[in-house]
């Protein structure tokens, strides 16, 4: 098992799937599964679909998800990003190293391994290694979803430490935007956009979310980037800043959106309002699997595919979020044991 696991990670580290750039990774993945027994694996764009040849309609389905997509490799690498390197650590642990191993190769091979290895359960497994999850790119999962109904609940692999995630805090991006009068810098003229920018600025640093969520705690809110001007002597005339604000259960993306936009002098632009904060209900059967595990349980400040989900789910896998889109990224070999046997554990306890 470990060895298969370890090569198929080895090859999808060595196989660049920027997201974006995903169709080497797919097929690669596609090929693998329907090489399992009893396995039938599709592509629907750089999305991998696949279920068990003994899927049966009239019971309920449990969707195993993930991504094969990956960020571009990060300032400050020291190895090749894209040549899986086995070292041992100072504790004698073995990490392979490598573009996407933690995030969320470790993840993908881990999903995959249990995927094949579970038989009669009393549901079906669905499971899906979508493209596109790191850039929100709508032909990732949110292009296979809707062909397939009646998901009752579902696994979301990513790195958590083997802890499950039952919440996540949602991601709202918002352009803002400052207008003035241009001028020469050198006269007292114009309207500077910058400064009427940094002024709006500073009542985002400040603004204060009076609802704070019993579980996911308070909204975070980030202003991210910023530009304006042309060149030294002219006063910008516009401005143009982001916003990023990790939501909660306590607010819709749209009522913050409200908020701010009433407590700034500009325009507030939300990119997108669907990528809602995530709480899997505390009666829910995966919880109850979760606890029967032993599993920790903690909310999740990252976003992933579970916000696009339409059904309640818990984000779960080998390998650890810190070093997700960081230099010399890596993965401890025994995480993947480790994530197939978690994987498999709630699985066979969970009771729909």
């Amino acid at each position: 098992m470990m060895k298969e696991m370890k090569d198929l990670l080895c090859r999808l580290i060595e196989t660049p799937s920027v997201s974006g750039s995903e169709e080497k990774t797919a097929e690669l993945l596609k090929a693998y599964l329907n090489a399992q027994p009893g396995v039938l694996a599709e592509r629907m764009g750089n999305n991998v679909i696949a279920r068990k040849a003994t899927y049966d309609p009239g019971l309920s389905t449990v969707l195993l998800c993930s991504h094969h997509d990956t960020v571009m490799p990060a300032a400050g690498y020291t190895r090749d990003p894209f040549a899986p390197v086995l070292e041992k650590d100072a504790q004698g642990r073995t990490c392979l190293y490598g573009l996407g191993s933690n995030d969320a190769g470790g993840a993908v091979v881990s999903m995959i391994q249990a995927f094949c290895e579970l038989e009669k359960l009393p549901f079906n497994l669905l499971l899906i290694i979508a493209a596109g999850e790191e850039t929100s790119d709508p032909d990732g999962i949110v292009q296979v979803l809707p062909g397939y109904t009646g998901i009752s609940c579902a696994i979301v692999g990513e790195p958590t430490g083997l802890q499950a995630a039952v919440g996540e805090k949602g991601l709202l991006v918002l352009d803002g935007y400052t207008e003035g009068r241009s001028s020469h810098a050198a006269r007292n003229e114009g309207i500077n956009a910058l400064y009427a920018a940094v002024d709006d600025i500073a009542v985002l640093r400040n603004f204060h979310f009076e609802k704070e969520s019993e579980v996911m705690g308070p909204v975070h809110l980030q202003v991210t980037q910023i530009e304006a001007g042309v060149q030294h002597n002219i006063i910008p005339d516009s401005c143009h800043y982001v916003v990023d604000v990790r939501t909660t259960d306590a607010y819709t993306n749209s009522g913050i959106v409200e908020l701010l936009g009433t407590a700034v002098s500009g325009r507030l632009v939300p990119r997108n309002l669907s990528h809602k904060a995530s709480l899997t209900p505390l009666d829910h059967p995966l919880r109850d699997a979760v606890r029967e595990t032993g599993a920790g349980t903690y909310v999740s400040p990252t976003s992933s595919d579970w916000m696009r989900l339409p059904c309640p789910a818990i984000k779960l896998g080998p390998g650890d979020s810190h070093r997700s889109h960081t230099p010399d990224e890596f993965i401890y070999l025994s995480e993947l044991q480790q994530g197939v046997a978690i994987y498999k554990k709630v699985l066979r306890l969970l009771k729909l």
